[in-house]
């Protein structure tokens, strides 16, 4: 009796699901009368609850409500969302270790680097960019553009530099630096004067930090002599002014590898 109970209930069960998949309204009712007892399974509604009853006194009681069944038929249909995309690394062989150098001597080799600054010139403040290449380990060539904003006067330097380093297995790496180049000198607002290009001279040294393989502190002390005429004696005279600028130096490599 109990196996012909459990085929009712599978049968009414099987024939619910089917009504609620075709978008039917699932009503039946299934009556079986034995000498043992009624075994009734009855689904009215889409609210309904399945209740059956073997022998009088075992009750087994199935949730068939339209919307959990729905829910347990199209759960399989709904595909799974994708996992969301990490953030991607711009350069990826940095990734998972950003303040971590690579071993050796730091590598300059066909390597561009971009450099902007700020600091001061004399007494006024000075806006420095620059942009450097290195053929080879030891030497690299550097175009220089600064802005010396003046009371009275601003000066605005285009130089062509040239820099001699040593490379070295630690985070600080010193180099020596040089350049000519001209500084085109107009007047301000307040002083009526027609502007002057002079050629200027530099020389200095610096240190970089560098934080990651390419991303480095930069500092740099260096002399300006600027070579002008006298306006009142018409003679020639070099004026010296010490910069001292600040600044981060972000690294690219370009060409062949190592």
């Amino acid at each position: 009796m109990r196996v012909l109970s459990f085929m009712i209930v599978c049968s009414a069960i099987a024939g619910f699901a089917c009504n609620v998949q075709g978008g039917g309204t699932p009503e039946h009712s299934v009556v079986l009368s034995t000498e043992n007892g009624t075994t009734t399974a009855d689904a009215r509604g889409a609210l309904a609850t399945l209740d059956i009853s073997v022998s009088g006194t075992d009750t087994v009681r199935v949730d068939t409500s339209a919307s959990s069944s729905r829910d347990a038929l199209a759960s399989p249909l709904i595909p799974s969302a994708p996992p969301s995309p990490g953030l991607e690394p711009l350069v990826p062989s940095l990734a998972g270790r950003t303040f971590s150098l690579e071993p050796g001597p730091r590598p300059f080799l066909h390597r561009l680097a971009f450099s902007p600054g700020v600091g001061q010139m004399g007494d006024e403040p000075l806006y420095t960019l620059r942009l450097a290449y290195n053929p080879n380990p030891w030497l690299g060539w550097e175009a220089y553009i600064a802005h010396n904003k003046g009371k009275s006067v601003h000066a605005l330097f285009n130089m062509l530099n040239a820099q001699v380093r040593y490379p070295v297995p630690f985070r600080l790496q010193p180099y020596l630096t040089g350049g000519f180049g001209v500084v085109l000198v107009y007047p301000g607002p307040s002083v009526n004067a027609d502007p002057v290009t002079e050629n200027a001279l530099a020389g200095g040294a610096g240190l970089e930090l560098y934080l990651r393989d390419d991303v480095a502190l930069r500092g740099e002390w260096r002399r300006t002599s600027v070579f002008a005429r006298d306006r009142y004696t018409e003679e020639n005279v070099v004026y010296a002014y010490d910069e001292l600028t600040v600044g981060f130096s972000f690294y690219r490599r370009i060409g062949d590898e190592l």
